[in-house]
């Protein structure tokens, strides 16, 4: 069936009542045990500090600012999607969950393009390291992240809690059609170009590259530098690519360039499952952080490995 407007079909999924608070769930409590735990190895027990390091640092840091704000969406969504916190703090909470969207894309670009450097330039990579290149594009990331943000926050493009017709508060749903087409479009087209797109594209084309001459060099840095390079594609694969991709179909379907009710409804079930798995970025970058470190072990599992094997030699001493 074929209608004129993606407005007149009945957008459902009921699912993510449950959904987004198991997962927010997860995230809160793994990610803020990774991130923290992360910021004080690298910040007071590393030195000295790598330029992968220093983007790894703020990597962390922006994280740990993402999980701060899931206490609220988790409420949100078990409350029925109803937001009791006033739009205010809708606009804050909504404009921190997409801005770190980008910012962690951008910083794990950042190290991607470190590491490529690194690998196939040397002698311009040590040059670089000598001007303090990596606190400036730290720097700038974060300036032009938060201009943005400060943009989305004070221009007012959005009044960001509606009540629908069941009388619930929704933060960040139920736009209408011409805000859709006009003052929406610029930061979703600009987000998912220039947030998305374009930083998963060098990510995806570098590493592998990256990866392809590393695979012939048998040292033990070069086995690190790999673990640290899948396990960026496996959180690009898994959190930013799925929800670039159906980020730009609900676009289009929002532009009415998709008006068939059976794919709208896909799409839009599609992004929920999307905003969930983006999130899950949170938890999956200490696994990243982990790789980095220069021995590839934190203090924390070396208590642990040095604890059983005093215990197997204590049992072995025993016998």
């Amino acid at each position: 069936m074929m209608n004129n407007s993606t407005a007149d079909c009945n957008l459902r999924a009921d699912f993510q009542i449950y959904l987004f608070p198991a997962v927010y769930c997860l995230v809160f409590v793994l990610g803020l045990l990774g991130n923290v735990g992360a910021l004080y190895v690298f910040i007071f027990k590393i030195t000295p500090r790598s330029s992968s390091n220093v983007f790894v640092i703020n990597l962390a840091l922006a994280d740990t600012i993402f999980l701060c704000t899931l206490p609220f969406l988790i409420h949100y969504h078990l409350n029925g999607n109803n937001w009791i916190f006033g739009s205010p703090a809708c606009l804050v909470i909504g404009t921190l969950f997409y801005t770190n969207i980008y910012i962690s894309v951008a910083f794990l670009t950042c190290i991607c393009i470190d590491r490529y450097i690194a690998t196939v330039y040397p002698l311009t990579y040590l040059r670089l390291r000598a001007t303090r290149c990596t606190l400036w594009v730290s720097l700038a990331v974060w300036m032009v992240t938060g201009a943005a943000m400060l943009a989305l926050v004070f221009t007012g493009p959005l009044d960001s809690v509606r009540p629908p017709k069941n009388g619930s508060h929704r933060c960040y749903e139920s736009f209408s059609q011409r805000e859709w087409a006009s003052r929406m479009t610029a930061y979703n087209v600009s987000g998912l170009v220039f947030g998305s797109v374009l930083p998963l594209a060098i990510i995806m084309v570098c590493y592998p590259l990256v990866a392809r001459r590393l695979a012939h060099i048998r040292t033990r840095t070069s086995r690190r530098a790999l673990r640290i390079i899948y396990s960026i594609l496996a959180i690009t694969t898994i959190c930013f690519v799925p929800y670039a991709v159906v980020h730009l179909l609900h676009l289009l379907m929002r532009h009415q360039v998709i008006q068939d009710c059976v794919y709208a409804n896909i799409i839009y079930k599609a992004r929920r499952l999307t905003m969930a798995l983006v999130s899950l970025n949170s938890c999956l970058d200490p696994v990243l952080y982990y790789f980095t470190t220069s021995h590839c072990k934190w203090s924390f599992f070396k208590r642990l490995r040095l604890r059983r094997t005093q215990n197997v030699y204590t049992i072995n001493k025993r016998n």
